[in-house]
Formats: structure tokens, sequence, C-alpha cells
């Protein structure tokens, strides 16, 4: 497969996945749907990507307050007995070399099951061992939650193993969050184990440290950059970063099958190459390497931040090399595991300006996006598949990357035809608006699939929004200003800005209405519910498609 077809596909893959994450689409009613236990460790190696976690648990309190997540790792990836955890991954240090480095600002480790990789994950950890570490930033995968160009930050405070607690460093993540790139996006700490599975092991190396969590999701090398130069303004000399990765998933089962002769030698020659650019701090020769040959390194975004932040001076060693094939004799499905130190120190930072996070474009972005809808859903409809949209002959400005919530609205003879959105940015806004359109015209479950011989007569509005943002009060929320979340419980709902607007509601209707939405009583909102609010840029095509009269008529 050539590289263009190969970075292709991996994003359609993603946008594909995007269109059926069900917990970040929302329709309009002008609700939004809330959403085998293996022996200790013995996770399959590099984890089951379609397989969910067991539900994690989430310690609830009102906005500020304490919020612990309870990690659901424990007794499947590891251990769940605190002296079992830390018997086991002292075992794994006692057997890794005890070479110090002098000076240490990162890692790389792999991210399986400990009874696959913690043995390769001990080789840097034991580098922790008696230093001075405050903040640990650890860089991982998303592997269940399809996301693009962006990065996700929790909004819980406290992170709970079975060897303890861990705050997190709420004011550097607020840091972070002032940055559009940084989003606190549902579900995707609570189902990934990329991150969560480095916290035991620098629990048990570290005295007392703060943490920051971060899953990335599939991101371009401008992002990549980015997200290293956000970061790189923010470490010091006490912050350590950690980019989780394992390295090449082999075998049918991970659709990955580049050789078949001589396994074990030609996945050391496969992983050497990118273990060479990474150890040469080449950024753009590690990612060029994955996609000329197609290696598998589900980490390669988080270790290209990495890389993206380093001084000059900085050198980066290996410590370690590992498969699951050698460990198990298998070699029919194998997955390699690799520990790295990156020697030196975070020099002071500058940090960077956050861009303006604004909803709102130029004339020609609006009319280049709703065309760009239009042509999407078409398209779509044309082939009858998913994958056949590509992104319209449109200029992708710098507004249009940016990540944004949005919502398609199509409309059929004035009257609603489907409407669906996602509120939490989880990719660049033309991608977001493309994948809308198909979900509005498709999986809408209000209204029939739409088919081909109506476009001319539907009409496409596009809905921009602004971040969500907690407000203390009801009173705070502006009827025609605003677009509302309310929260209680396990449920919730969801009103774009122009919805009261439209049916002439003053607040308490609208909040008796939005109550009724999330399937709770009509005054459920005055006490125990918690809102967000949004603003949104709205515009539309002006007049209906040639041949719209006729086919509204039928």
């Amino acid at each position: 497969m050539s590289r263009l077809r190969r970075t292709a596909a991996r994003r359609a893959a993603c946008w594909i996945g995007g269109l059926s994450a069900a917990v970040l689409l929302i329709s309009c009613d002008r609700a939004a749907p809330l959403q085998n236990a293996a022996p200790a460790g013995s996770r399959p190696p590099g984890g089951a990507q379609g397989e969910p976690l067991a539900a994690a648990e989430i310690e609830r309190a009102p906005s500020g307050k304490r919020r612990v997540f309870t990690s659901p790792l424990a007794g499947d990836w590891y251990s769940a007995g605190r002296r079992e955890l830390a018997g086991e991954i002292d075992g794994y240090l006692a057997a890794a070399p005890d070479r110090k480095i002098e000076k240490l600002c990162g890692l790389v480790l792999p991210h399986a099951g400990y009874r696959w990789s913690g043995a390769t994950a001990a080789h840097g950890v034991r580098q922790l061992q008696d230093r001075a570490i405050d903040r640990v930033v650890v860089i991982g995968p998303s592997h269940r939650v399809p996301m693009e160009s962006i990065a996700s930050v929790p909004g819980f405070t406290h992170y709970a193993t079975p060897l303890g607690e861990v705050a997190l460093d709420r004011k550097f993540i607020a840091e972070l969050r002032e940055h559009a790139e940084f989003q606190e996006i549902p579900f995707v700490h609570e189902s990934e184990h990329s991150v969560g599975i480095q916290l035991p092991l620098l629990q048990r190396v570290l005295n007392d440290f703060q943490l920051v969590p971060i899953v990335v999701g599939d991101l371009d090398r401008a992002t990549v950059r980015k997200l290293g130069r956000i970061l790189g303004g923010l470490v010091d000399q006490r912050t350590l970063v950690v980019a989780s990765s394992d390295f090449t998933h082999y075998g049918a089962n991970f659709g990955y099958l580049p050789f078949s002769d001589e396994v074990p030698e030609n996945l050391k020659k496969l992983d050497g190459g990118a273990i060479d650019r990474l150890c040469e701090k080449n950024l753009d020769g590690f990612l060029d390497y994955i996609d000329q040959t197609g290696a598998t390194i589900c980490g390669r975004c988080a270790i290209g931040v990495l890389l993206a932040m380093l001084p000059a001076d900085a050198q980066v060693r290996q410590l370690h090399y590992e498969t699951s094939g050698r460990i198990t004799g298998d070699w029919s499905s194998s997955v390699s595991y690799c520990a790295f130190a990156v020697i030196g120190g975070w020099p002071p930072g500058q940090p960077a300006t956050a861009e303006e996070q604004s909803a709102d474009l130029s004339p020609a972005e609006r009319a280049d996006l709703l065309r760009l809808a239009r042509a999407t859903l078409t398209c779509v409809l044309e082939k009858k598949e998913l994958s056949a949209a590509e992104p319209a002959e449109i200029r992708i400005t710098p507004a249009l990357r940016r990540p944004s919530g949005a919502f398609v609205t199509l409309y059929k003879g004035g009257q609603l035809r489907g409407c669906i959105g996602e509120v939490v940015p989880t990719r660049p806004l033309y991608r977001c608006v493309m994948a809308q359109a198909v979900n509005a015209g498709l999986n809408d479950h209000r209204f029939p699939p739409v088919e081909l011989p109506e476009m001319d007569a539907i009409q496409i509005e596009i809905s921009t929004l602004t971040p969500l943002r907690p407000v203390a009060s009801v009173s705070e929320i502006e009827i025609g200003r605003h677009g509302v979340v309310l929260k209680k419980g396990e449920r919730g709902a969801l009103f774009l800005p122009q919805v009261a607007t439209e049916q002439g509601w003053d607040l308490e209707t609208t909040l008796a209405h939005l109550s009724r939405k999330a399937g709770l009583p009509e005054d459920a909102w005055q006490q125990g519910a918690a809102f967000e609010v949004f603003e949104a840029i709205v515009f539309g095509e002006e007049e209906p498609r040639a041949g719209a009269a006729e086919a509204g008529s039928r």
C-alpha cells in the first residue's frame, strides 16, 4: 500500500469511526444520549482495541471539589491488590539494570498489560528512583474514542489505583485548556489504558508528584508540533514527560502482515528503523518511516509530541527491546515493546499565546462549509459508502482547521429533516461538518435516511459552536444567545441557542422543556442540576436548490 493510501485510510477510519461514536453525537430537537474478566496483567499484547474496558468509577462532586477517578485497569491489566501490585512492580524493577542516567527529562514506555510489557517498562521507570520530580506529564494515544488533530485532558482532580491516589496538576491542565487543541472529551480517559497503565509504575518509584494525563488523537504534523510548543512552554526542570507507546503490532489479528518468513529477525529490523529515527530525534524521519512501512506503532503521535518538545541538546537512548512473540513463542501474533530515556533538561519556556477560541467565520468560509456539507452528503449517497467522501475543493483556512463543535441541520419544505452535531470538539471544524452532514442525513433516528433524489429540496444550516463553559446559576443563561446543556445524575440534554427563540420560550419554559428532553420531571432543573452554556454562529443556504419546488410538492 502506498504512503498516500495508508495515510488516507488511517484518516478515513478516524472520520468514519467518529460517525458512530454515540457518546459524542447529539440530535437537536429544536436528546443527548448519555451513555469477561481475565487474570491480572493478562490483557492481550497491545490491548484489544475494540473491546471496552470495565466501567470506570468517578467520585462525582460539585465543580471545584474533589472528583476521584478510579482506574478500571486493576485486576485485568495489572494486579488488583495493593500488596500484590507492589510486589509485581518491585519484581520488575529488581530485574532491571541499575545503570543511572545523570540527567533525565523524559521516557518512552510501553502500555500493554504488565505480564507483557512490565519488565520492559521497568528499564525506564527504574531510572526515576531517588529523583526530585514534581510533575509527570503522560501522553498516550486514544485507542477507542475517535479523535483527530486534538488532545484530551480530564476534568477529575485525582486518579486512584490500588497503590493510592495521585492529584492532578489542575493549574497546568487549565493552562492547556486555554488552547483549542486541548479539550475535555467525554469518556476518553474513562476508556483509555495507554495513560493509566503508567501510573502504578510511577507511584512505586516517586514519592510525591502531580499528574497531567493527556490522550491524543490522530494528529497531523502541524498539530504534533503545535502541541509540542504548547507543552514545551509549560514544563520545567522538575517535570518528567512520558510518551506511552507500543511498537509494531504484527499478525493477522492486527491486520498487518508485511512478511511471513523469519518473523523475529524481520520484526527487529522493522522496529529498528523507527528506533533509529527516534534516537536521532528525527521527527519527520520517524513519521515518514511509519508512513512508508505501515509500521503499526500505536503511540506514534504521542512520541511525535515528545520529539517536538525536545531541546537541541537532548539525547534519546534506547534502554530495552522485547516482543510478545519471544515471551510466548508464538510469532503468528506479536507486539513489540521498547523503553527509551530522554537525557537532558527542560529549559525555561515561554508559554505559547492561546489563539482566540471564536466560532465566527468569514462569509467565504461560511459558504465553503455549506458547500462542503452538501458535497459530502451527496457523495456518500451517490457512492453508498461512508469512506467515499473526501473534502470538496475548498480552501482549508486556519479557522476551518481549528478544533470546534458544530451541528448540521437539514430542512425540507421548511420542516426539519435531520439535525446532529457534536458539542465537544474532537476534530477540526471542516472534518466535523463533513461527519455531521452525513449523520444528519443518515443517522438521525427521528427521520428516515435522506435519499439522493431529495437533495435538491434540502436546505442546509450549520451552527459552529464556542467551547462549553459552566455557569454557577441559571441567571447567567441568556435566552437567544446561549445554547444550554443540562446535566443531572446520569441524564442530560442540550438545546441550541436558536431553539428557545424559535419556540418563543422564556428561561423557565426552556429549562422545563430541557428537563423533559433529558427524561426528567419538568422542575428537575431547579435543584441539583449542573449547566453549561455555549454560543453558536448560525448560517445556512439562502434558497432551495434547483428543482426544490417540484421535489417538495411530491
